[in-house]
């Protein structure tokens, strides 16, 4: 059901009512702000904002209803069933949107949150058109090669599939570098200590802990996690956390993040809102520095553990194909070899 006028206009009054007042943060028993409980990641705003919007940052309510709108008219006429007498398919035509996961696991966004009473037109904002600097030459082919040649749709064995389909991360990078929402498990909770805060996200389990200290271990350059080194500190009621050395085998969008730099702010704009924010500079791969944000809900559910790896028959399937496939290819060799 589309978002009514009304609902609409209660939820843009109390972001606007957030952003006009001073919102009293909630502390922890040890006295710093307390960001715990689970939240939602999802938004239909994009990550790189549509170049027809050029530099125009945020949408009009009345543009919002008609965006959410066609966002779930899409989503119920994927939902249709189909007809049983359809004809077969023409061999070029594209498979519908859903591909593989039929509606039932998925969860799509289909509203907008607002930042600070803002409808934001995408995630970033810094540059002004809303999209990531230029890339750099070279930069996609220095991720390959560090690969040794396998984008990730290879089947010599597990290293040449993608990092999602290994159970090493979740796909679409939930838990970063640069933690953006995905179809369906979009959810991070966050849980604290004395000196550590802790993100755990639903999608495949990945769990980043972040260390409050004044001083980065030298060994994280030696010893690259998937999520990265992270080191916080609390700047009033806001968390800064500046994260390096991914593993090399991770990415950005499909860019190398060996020499990233992500710089992270959390804080809480409501009981029920939390604003994340990300600069990410790596000049080795950008022209420039970047900058933008999310809005994340809050919801008063748990996150349930995501067993990857042990329901990963997609994987014994695509190598045990792909080897049958060498004896099919060898056989057939052999065959013409013998004629």
């Amino acid at each position: 059901m589309a978002r009514t006028a009304l609902a609409l206009m209660i939820l843009s009054t109390l972001g606007a009512g957030a952003a006009a007042q001073r919102y009293e943060t909630p502390q922890t028993e040890w006295g710093v702000p307390d960001l715990q409980g689970v939240w939602k990641h999802a938004t239909v705003m994009p990550f790189e904002r549509p170049e027809a919007l050029g530099d125009r940052q945020t949408y009009t309510e009345e543009e919002v209803l008609a965006l959410e709108r066609q966002v779930q008219q899409r989503f119920d006429a994927d939902n249709e069933p189909l007809d049983p007498d359809r004809p077969p398919p023409e061999v070029a035509e594209s498979l519908p949107p859903i591909g593989n996961y039929d509606l039932f696991w998925r969860d799509d966004a289909q509203f907008l949150p607002t930042i600070n009473g803002e409808f934001r037109t995408s995630a970033i904002i810094e540059p002004a058109n809303g999209r990531m600097p230029e890339v750099l030459p070279g930069a996609r082919e220095r991720l390959l090669a560090a690969r040794g040649g396998r984008n990730g749709r290879t089947n010599d064995g597990p290293e040449g599939r993608g990092l999602g389909e290994r159970c090493l991360v979740g796909f679409g990078n939930l838990s970063g570098p640069v933690m953006s929402p995905v179809i369906y498990n979009s959810h991070l909770q966050f849980v604290q200590s004395p000196g550590y805060v802790v993100i755990v996200a639903e999608m495949v389990h990945d769990a980043r802990v972040i260390k409050i200290t004044d001083q980065r271990n030298s060994a994280g350059a030696a010893h690259r996690k998937w999520m990265g080194d992270s080191i916080g500190r609390w700047e009033g009621d806001t968390l800064v956390v500046e994260t390096r050395y991914f593993n090399d085998w991770h990415s950005l969008r499909g860019l190398p993040v060996d020499g990233i730099t992500i710089t992270e702010t959390f804080r809480r704009e409501t009981d029920y809102k939390l604003i994340y924010g990300f600069r990410v500079n790596d000049p080795t791969v950008f022209s420039d520095a970047f900058y933008g944000e999310y809005p994340l809900s809050r919801i008063d559910e748990p996150i349930y553990e995501y067993a990857c790896h042990e329901g990963n028959y997609g994987m014994f399937g695509i190598l045990q194909g792909a080897r049958r496939l060498d004896v099919m290819t060898e056989l057939e060799i052999g065959g013409e070899s013998a004629r």
